[in-house]
Protein backbone atom coordinates (compact mmCIF):
# COMPACT_ATOMS: atom_id res chain seq x y z
CA UNK A 1 0.00 0.00 0.00
CA UNK A 2 1.19 3.13 -0.69
CA UNK A 3 1.64 6.13 1.91
CA UNK A 4 -0.73 8.89 1.96
CA UNK A 5 0.69 11.98 0.39
CA UNK A 6 -0.63 15.40 2.31
CA UNK A 7 -2.64 17.98 0.80
CA UNK A 8 -0.45 21.14 -0.19
CA UNK A 9 -3.22 23.42 -0.20
CA UNK A 10 -7.07 23.78 0.19
CA UNK A 11 -9.16 22.23 -2.73
CA UNK A 12 -12.39 24.51 -2.57
CA UNK A 13 -10.54 27.98 -2.22
CA UNK A 14 -13.12 31.00 -1.25
CA UNK A 15 -12.70 32.69 -4.71
CA UNK A 16 -14.20 29.50 -6.95
CA UNK A 17 -16.51 28.66 -3.92
CA UNK A 18 -18.09 32.27 -4.59
CA UNK A 19 -17.92 31.81 -8.27
CA UNK A 20 -19.84 28.41 -8.38
CA UNK A 21 -23.42 29.19 -8.78
CA UNK A 22 -26.09 27.72 -6.34
CA UNK A 23 -26.98 23.74 -6.39
CA UNK A 24 -30.56 23.53 -9.14
CA UNK A 25 -29.93 27.22 -10.61
CA UNK A 26 -28.30 25.64 -13.79
CA UNK A 27 -31.47 23.05 -14.44
CA UNK A 28 -32.47 24.78 -17.23
CA UNK A 29 -29.17 25.62 -19.26
CA UNK A 30 -28.65 21.60 -19.21
CA UNK A 31 -25.14 20.44 -20.57
CA UNK A 32 -25.35 24.09 -21.65
CA UNK A 33 -23.93 24.70 -18.28
CA UNK A 34 -20.61 26.42 -17.59
CA UNK A 35 -17.94 24.25 -15.72
CA UNK A 36 -16.14 26.22 -13.78
CA UNK A 37 -13.80 24.04 -11.72
CA UNK A 38 -11.91 20.90 -12.74
CA UNK A 39 -11.07 18.32 -9.89
CA UNK A 40 -8.85 15.43 -10.94
CA UNK A 41 -6.87 12.19 -9.98
CA UNK A 42 -3.05 12.90 -11.26
CA UNK A 43 -2.72 9.48 -10.52
CA UNK A 44 -6.04 7.71 -12.35
CA UNK A 45 -8.26 8.50 -14.60
CA UNK A 46 -11.17 10.08 -13.24
CA UNK A 47 -11.94 14.03 -13.52
CA UNK A 48 -15.19 16.27 -12.06
CA UNK A 49 -16.22 18.95 -13.95
CA UNK A 50 -18.18 21.30 -11.23
CA UNK A 51 -21.27 23.78 -12.62
CA UNK A 52 -22.68 24.38 -9.44
CA UNK A 53 -22.31 23.79 -5.95
CA UNK A 54 -23.77 24.87 -2.66
CA UNK A 55 -22.69 24.07 1.70
CA UNK A 56 -24.74 21.74 2.75
CA UNK A 57 -26.18 20.53 6.17
CA UNK A 58 -25.83 17.23 8.47
CA UNK A 59 -28.97 16.29 5.92
CA UNK A 60 -26.87 17.46 2.61
CA UNK A 61 -29.64 20.26 2.25
CA UNK A 62 -28.56 23.73 1.20
CA UNK A 63 -31.51 26.11 1.84
CA UNK A 64 -31.95 25.26 5.45
CA UNK A 65 -30.86 27.47 8.62
CA UNK A 66 -29.30 24.33 9.85
CA UNK A 67 -25.48 24.36 10.32
CA UNK A 68 -22.80 23.61 7.03
CA UNK A 69 -21.18 20.72 7.16
CA UNK A 70 -20.32 19.99 3.57
CA UNK A 71 -20.01 21.62 0.19
CA UNK A 72 -21.89 19.33 -2.96
CA UNK A 73 -21.00 19.67 -6.28
CA UNK A 74 -23.04 19.47 -9.10
CA UNK A 75 -21.35 18.52 -12.52
CA UNK A 76 -19.74 16.39 -15.26
CA UNK A 77 -17.78 13.12 -13.79
CA UNK A 78 -15.47 11.27 -16.20
CA UNK A 79 -14.36 7.92 -14.75
CA UNK A 80 -15.43 4.39 -15.80
CA UNK A 81 -18.55 6.44 -17.19
CA UNK A 82 -18.99 10.10 -18.50
CA UNK A 83 -21.90 11.17 -16.37
CA UNK A 84 -23.87 13.80 -14.66
CA UNK A 85 -23.95 13.53 -11.08
CA UNK A 86 -23.74 14.80 -7.67
CA UNK A 87 -20.40 14.79 -5.12
CA UNK A 88 -19.22 16.12 -1.93
CA UNK A 89 -16.48 17.99 -1.01
CA UNK A 90 -15.54 15.58 2.01
CA UNK A 91 -15.49 12.91 -0.45
CA UNK A 92 -13.02 14.22 -2.69
CA UNK A 93 -10.82 15.64 -0.14
CA UNK A 94 -10.46 11.65 1.37
CA UNK A 95 -9.97 9.98 -2.20
CA UNK A 96 -6.37 8.79 -3.12
CA UNK A 97 -5.58 7.13 -6.25
CA UNK A 98 -3.62 4.36 -6.42
CA UNK A 99 -0.08 5.78 -5.65
CA UNK A 100 -1.66 7.57 -2.72
CA UNK A 101 -2.08 10.97 -4.49
CA UNK A 102 -4.38 13.59 -3.06
CA UNK A 103 -7.47 14.38 -5.54
CA UNK A 104 -6.19 18.09 -6.98
CA UNK A 105 -8.07 20.88 -8.34
CA UNK A 106 -6.82 22.52 -12.26
CA UNK A 107 -5.75 25.96 -11.51
CA UNK A 108 -5.14 26.65 -15.33
CA UNK A 109 -8.92 25.17 -16.38
CA UNK A 110 -10.83 27.11 -18.77
CA UNK A 111 -14.78 27.42 -18.21
CA UNK A 112 -16.23 25.01 -20.99
CA UNK A 113 -19.61 23.87 -21.20
CA UNK A 114 -20.58 20.39 -19.45
CA UNK A 115 -21.84 19.43 -23.09
CA UNK A 116 -18.58 20.09 -24.61
CA UNK A 117 -16.38 18.39 -22.00
CA UNK A 118 -18.79 15.51 -22.36
CA UNK A 119 -18.21 15.44 -26.15
CA UNK A 120 -14.72 15.13 -25.42
CA UNK A 121 -14.18 12.94 -22.78
CA UNK A 122 -16.69 10.34 -25.60
CA UNK A 123 -14.16 10.78 -27.56
CA UNK A 124 -11.56 10.25 -25.88
CA UNK A 125 -9.74 13.44 -26.06
CA UNK A 126 -9.33 14.68 -22.86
Amino acid sequence: MSAEIPRSQPLLDDDTRNRLPPLYSGEKLGLNALALVKFFTPDSGFTWYASEGSAVDENGYFDTDHDKVDYVFFGLVAGFEVELGYWALSELEEVRGPLGLPIECDLYFEPTSLGELKLLHKRGRL
